[in-house]
């Protein structure tokens, strides 16, 4: 996976609360079996109206949010069913961090395992960094994991914490599987040794 060590982007705000799994991509577009393609559907139902049509009413479909690489959302985002096809089209959408005040676990961990950094900060902060994103069009943001913070050029600061492991797998493109392979030479080894024993 692509590591995660510094991301300088436009910031989106997403101002709602409980934000689902089949909100973020529903369940009718699970049918891939690749992990691109899909940030096409993200929030479908919200950004297109029956008819197809991008809804002026959803804020992320404003020329001033086009290209945001930082989502900032409201509480328990990314609740309901552990899909990991949520984090996929936030990725394949384009936002490599999300900061809220609060996560769903399994989502928060499906982050982690694809290169997304999900962000918990206070809510009054979260508050603050809407608020710009909303008052300055192509406000600009940085999440810096090697610091450990959030920033931006107009004296914004916040810190924010993250399990050490986690923080060592993102700075280092590392997932589940790229962590097992760092032994590949032990593990062959092994695997040669019970075939001669066998």
């Amino acid at each position: 996976m692509q590591p995660f060590t510094k991301q300088t982007g436009i910031v989106a705000p997403l101002d709602r609360d409980n934000v689902d799994t089949d909100q973020i991509i529903p369940a009718v577009y699970l049918k891939r079996i690749e992990r691109t393609g899909f940030g096409q559907f993200l929030f479908s139902s919200w950004r297109f109206l029956p008819n197809g049509q991008p809804n002026p009413g959803f804020k992320l479909n404003a020329p001033r949010y086009r290209g945001a690489t930082i989502l900032v959302a409201g509480r328990n985002f990314g609740g309901g069913s552990s899909r990991e096809h949520a984090p996929w089209a936030l990725l394949d959408y384009g936002f490599r961090a999300i900061i809220a005040p609060s996560f769903a676990d399994i989502f928060r961990n499906n982050c982690f395992q694809n290169g997304m950094l999900p962000v918990v900060l206070p809510e009054e902060q979260v508050r603050e960094l809407m608020a710009r994103a909303e008052a300055q069009p192509g406000y600009q943001a940085t999440v810096d994991l090697e610091s450990c913070l959030v920033y931006d050029a107009q004296g914004f600061r916040a810190s924010f914490e993250i399990d050490e492991f986690r923080r060592h797998c993102l700075l280092h493109g590392l997932d589940d599987i790229a962590l097992t392979l760092q032994h590949e030479d032990r593990i062959l080894a092994y695997e040669r040794r019970v075939r001669a024993e066998g």
